[in-house]
């Protein structure tokens, strides 16, 4: 890496960048060939982002360039789409991008994070399985209750009465 005396220079503003190769809408899909977990559709592109950037910034960056809320999950420079940690928090961002400075230095790279996408679960669309007690009737046992009385059919609360 080459060491940078001028502040002025426009390199300067570049070390102080880091881009995150960044792909969503596809999936991770093993190859044919040798099982190599590879990458599918969707889409790729390039971020950069001062190194400072915090979490929150980041993912709304991700969130203008996406159009929906996504989760992190980032390759390790030294491993295969095998081993992606989920960054979730400040300190998480912090440890890749170390990470890759890390080895950026020992390797006289300039590299980018490699960072996946995936669509956030909605709680909503996730219905929890049937349960037996959802089941059973109720009602009786309701019925019985001296805080609740049958008006025209319906079964109601009774009045609080102070």
């Amino acid at each position: 890496m080459k060491q940078i005396v001028n502040s002025n220079d426009d390199n300067a503003s570049n070390t102080q960048k880091i881009k995150f190769l960044y792909s969503y809408g596809g999936k991770i899909l093993p190859r044919r060939t040798d099982g190599v977990l590879r990458y599918v559709g969707g889409h790729t592109r390039v971020l950069s982002v001062d190194r400072s950037i915090t979490f929150a910034d980041l993912m709304v960056r991700f969130l203008e360039l996406c159009g929906s809320s996504m989760t992190l999950k980032c390759k390790l420079p030294t491993e295969d789409l095998d081993v992606l940690v989920n960054v979730t928090f400040d300190e998480e961002l912090v440890t890749i991008i170390e990470e890759y400075n890390r080895f950026s230095s020992s390797t006289n790279k300039d590299l980018k994070i490699v960072a996946l996408l995936f669509p956030m679960i909605s709680l909503k669309t996730i219905s929890p399985p049937p349960s037996p007690v959802s089941s059973l009737d109720f009602s009786s046992v309701i019925l019985r209750s001296p805080d609740f009385r049958r008006v025209q059919g319906k079964t109601v609360a009774k009045p609080v009465t102070k």
